[in-house]
């Protein structure tokens, strides 16, 4: 035994130590669920193989030698080290390592943000070797690096619904159509109707809103952008009317600085969904964080 020990050796010093903690090989033997003569022969083995006498046994009870005593520490270390490698083998196995490549739409709601941030702490909790790169981008762009694999998942507000991907709903946002102080419809904003604001010129997304019809003629929507900051500065220069999240505009609204045109008449709720390709549906990274997030937002 010395230099190795060997399965059947590991199985021989429980035996032992078996019989050490029940005192001897008759209070043994039910702990053990094997009989005293099986166990007397298994504790001689072990000698055996030790090269040393572990303990007398016999008419004049259970009693262990100076070597047999020192044994028992040892053996006991033994043990605990196998346990501890074991259960070293089920948390390797249980966890997550890699990096996820997530893309976000940018100016996302705070209370949605913490729930994402909550997602993402739960999971690297669980996974010290997982890590998380983020990318902002517009929904456009979120679905094509999606597609081309330079994403793993992607949240955002998605008109497409291109067929090579998932998307699974997580919470919605509401957008209000603005203008700002040196606007001349700010004295009466609050209760505009469509036709009052049709005239005016409007920033308005580069994509289609299917949620929202344009608000005014083709001709008056004189500027186009992706950017949630862009059509802010658009709106606080006076010159266009435009939506913004109402959480985006909150800061603005209570510096005086816009104003609602009719939040009843002009507002829209957009649905927020991870987007995943369903090529890397199954994938435990992409899938245990999907998990995650359907979890925080309570997704059923």
């Amino acid at each position: 035994m010395l230099g190795n020990v060997s399965e059947l050796d590991i199985r021989l010093i429980r035996v032992f130590l078996a019989v050490v903690e029940a005192g001897g090989i008759s209070a043994a033997q039910t702990a053990l669920n094997t009989s005293q003569p099986t166990i007397s022969a298994q504790l001689a083995s072990l000698e055996t193989r030790l090269g040393f006498r572990l303990c007398q046994r016999g008419r004049a009870g259970f009693a262990l030698t100076p070597k047999g005593s020192q044994f028992v520490e040892a053996a006991r270390r033994l043990l605990a080290a196998a346990e501890g490698f074991r259960l070293e083998v089920q948390r390797i196995n249980r966890t997550l390592s890699g990096t996820l490549n997530i893309g976000l739409l940018g100016q996302i709601d705070p209370t949605a943000n913490k729930k994402i941030a909550q997602a993402i702490a739960r999971l690297r909790a669980r996974n010290q070797g997982l890590y998380f790169q983020f990318t902002e981008l517009s929904s456009s762009f979120l679905e094509e690096k999606l597609v081309n694999g330079h994403l793993d998942l992607a949240i955002g507000y998605f008109w497409r619904r291109l067929d090579s991907l998932d998307y699974f709903a997580l919470f919605n946002e509401t957008q209000m159509a603005y203008c700002s102080a040196s606007h001349p419809l700010y004295a009466r904003a609050g209760a505009l109707d469509s036709a009052e604001v049709a005239g005016h010129e409007w920033v308005w997304p580069s994509h289609p809103l299917p949620e929202m019809p344009a608000p005014a003629a083709i001709d008056h929507l004189t500027a186009l952008t992706d950017s949630m900051d862009g059509a802010a500065l658009l709106i606080l220069s006076g010159q266009h009317l435009g939506f913004l999240p109402q959480h985006y505009a909150a800061r603005h609204v209570e510096l005086d600085q816009v104003r609602a045109l009719n939040p009843q008449q002009l507002s829209y709720e957009v649905q927020f969904h991870a987007a995943v390709r369903r090529s890397t549906r199954q994938s435990e990274l992409v899938s245990t964080f999907l998990g995650e997030l359907m979890e925080v937002f309570e997704v059923a």
